[in-house]
């Protein structure tokens, strides 16, 4: 299966719905930079539906280019286009994440003017406190485009992901929180005090094993890449994925023989689950949507092929599945976007 349809994940249509929002502040046409995305405008009348992170990423730079803007318009200062490339050359010879994570923070600070954040060594664990100039709470996105760019150079620099013992938002929780558990911890919290992420220390003693070799190779697709590489891959969740990618969905394990697989007994292996928010079925149930929609946006697999190779004994099953997942039906999904893309 996994050779067929790499599982490469996808991201809620609210990021889209964010991400535009100061484009139309700007008078900027969206549906032209929606169409060189390759996402159908249609979709964001879904609000169950899902696009390809690659789709998500191309917007991400499209709107960076359109607004001369790679914070999409959420600080009174403009990040200008080709920032995040002089953020990365002004760290790639830091010889420690601590020296590099400094760094990085300076430069925001220079950079932008509503926000800025701080690093503290607090015994075993390293917070990122974010200290702004506004009392009123700022949008979630604009919280969460901050850290996800702070956290994944780091994550970068070091050559593996740096797990969050927490993050701490200070807006309320937005609809699209469940994603927010997979870029950055479980354990999250909203109307908190201030904004900020927690991780162990020790990780701010190791090495940068980046060179700029491989730092132009990262900017290629850099920063959207950090919206799919450095999840929490180390969770059961996304170890029960992988587990499930590598054999045809209509062989996939029942919950018994699963914790078996994986050393479990099912009371324990249920409780582990619930811990990361998830379940058994929940965690089928997004791999089959992820890999339809992968299907469907990258290959020219009729519908009933596709639902045969996700393990539906029938197409109209299928469609059902599809339709409660994004709301929308497959067919119509794949003609959107054919017919956006014409």
């Amino acid at each position: 299966m996994s050779e067929r349809t790499p599982d490469k994940g996808t991201i809620s249509i609210s990021f889209v719905q964010e991400a535009l929002a100061g484009v139309r502040a700007h008078g900027i046409d969206t549906l032209d930079l929606l169409n060189r995305a390759g996402i159908s405008p249609e979709l964001l009348n879904a609000p169950q539906a899902r696009v390809s992170s690659a789709h998500f990423g191309v917007l991400w730079h499209l709107v960076a280019q359109a607004m001369d803007d790679e914070f999409f318009g959420m600080d009174s200062h403009r990040m200008k286009a080709g920032s995040f490339t002089l953020l990365c050359h002004s760290v790639i010879h830091c010889d420690t994440l601590e020296r590099a994570l400094r760094r990085v923070l300076r430069f925001f600070r220079v950079v932008l003017d509503d926000m800025e954040g701080v690093l503290l060594r607090e015994g075993e664990t390293a917070r990122v406190v974010l200290v702004e100039r506004d009392v009123a709470p700022r949008r979630a996105f604009a919280y969460g485009t901050f850290l996800i760019m702070i956290h994944g150079l780091a994550c970068w620099l070091i050559g593996r992901r740096i797990p969050l013992n927490h993050a701490r938002f200070r807006c309320a929780e937005p609809d699209y929180s469940p994603e927010w558990r997979v870029l950055f911890s479980p354990e999250l919290g909203f109307a908190a005090t201030e904004t900020a992420i927690a991780f162990p220390a020790e990780y701010l003693d190791m090495a940068n094993v980046q060179n700029e070799r491989t730092m132009k190779i990262f900017l290629r697709s850099a920063p959207a890449n950090f919206l799919v590489k450095y999840r929490n891959s180390e969770g059961l969740v996304a170890r029960i994925r992988r587990q499930l990618r590598h054999i045809p969905p209509d062989t996939w394990p029942d919950f018994e023989t699963l914790a078996q697989q994986l050393h479990f007994s099912g009371s324990t292996l249920r409780r582990h689950l619930i811990d990361e928010g998830q379940s058994y079925q929940l965690i089928k149930d997004d791999l089959r949507r992820d890999l339809a929609i992968s299907q469907l946006s990258h290959s020219d697999k009729s519908v009933l092929d596709i639902a045969l190779d996700l393990g539906f004994a029938e197409a109209s099953a299928f469609h059902r599945a599809f339709k409660k997942w994004t709301g929308t039906r497959p067919g119509e999904y794949r003609r959107a976007l054919a017919g956006h893309q014409a």
